[in-house]
């Protein structure tokens, strides 16, 4: 990541001197430099994006009697949600404008859910069983 801004700062720095060398005619170089700068920045977008992604896995919402035990995505915007509440599992059909109860479970009726780990006091040594824990 450090690289790609580095590569970022020496490209957007050598693009207006190449600009006024006379290598690049004056539009061209003035549309080269926007076209450059705009895929810096759609770079940043893309990298920012797919690292707040990965660090968002796992991550379980629910507070007091309320859980999100899980979901799948079965379209591109509907979703099979399982929602613990008190002692039963509910699976629901979730859309826009609209959420289906499709089946209740028991909650003995699904293998227990297992909580998010949390962060040692070590950064480190948990950032390096969690990358170890990925290859695998």
């Amino acid at each position: 990541m450090r690289s790609l801004i580095y590569a970022a700062g020496l490209l957007t720095c050598s693009t207006p001197a190449l600009a006024t060398e006379g290598s690049l005619g004056g539009t061209a170089g003035s549309v080269a430099q926007m076209l450059l700068a705009l895929g810096i920045v759609l770079a940043l977008l893309i990298g920012t994006l797919h690292l707040l992604r990965r660090l968002s896995r796992g991550q379980g919402g629910g507070s007091g009697n309320l859980r999100i035990r899980g979901a799948a995505a079965v379209g591109p915007r509907e979703r099979v949600v399982l929602v613990e509440v008190g002692g039963k599992v509910l699976v629901l059909g979730v859309a826009p404008g609209r959420v289906t109860p499709l089946h209740t479970l028991d909650v003995t009726d699904l293998p227990p859910a297992q909580p998010p780990a949390a962060i040692p006091g070590d950064f480190q040594r948990w950032l390096k069983e969690t990358l170890e824990r990925r290859t695998r």
